[in-house]
């Protein structure tokens, strides 16, 4: 499996940035795929879940501002993220839901200023 994140960037609060998240070597349009951040000494957290044939779900800190989306004939995940705030800041990744086991992409740096 390779997940490879990319279109994260500094931003100032308020603002938008839209992740995106590429997958292969695995059977993409059967798992449940999510986007996981985590910030500096901070556990890794899952921020938005997008599962086959349920509707979306998303963390309280994130509900309203964070959009997750997935085209299952690109094998593509993306997090649309609005009204950016400082605390939103982190390294974001994808992977499904649950994570596999032991593989993870190099993330996509987001930082937020003030």
């Amino acid at each position: 499996v390779q997940l490879v994140e990319s279109g994260g960037g500094l931003v100032q609060a308020g603002g938008s940035l839209r992740l995106s998240c590429s997958v292969s070597g695995t059977s993409f349009s059967r798992n449940a795929w999510g986007w996981y951040r985590q910030a500096q000494g901070k556990q890794r957290e899952l921020v938005a879940r997008s599962g086959p044939y349920v509707r979306n779900t998303y963390t309280d800190s994130v509900k309203g501002r964070f959009t997750i989306s997935r085209d299952n004939a690109q094998n593509a995940v993306y997090l649309q993220m609005n009204s950016l705030k400082p605390e939103d800041t982190a390294v974001y990744y994808c992977n499904s839901d649950p994570p596999f086991s032991g593989v993870w992409g190099q993330g996509t740096q987001v930082t937020v200023s003030s």
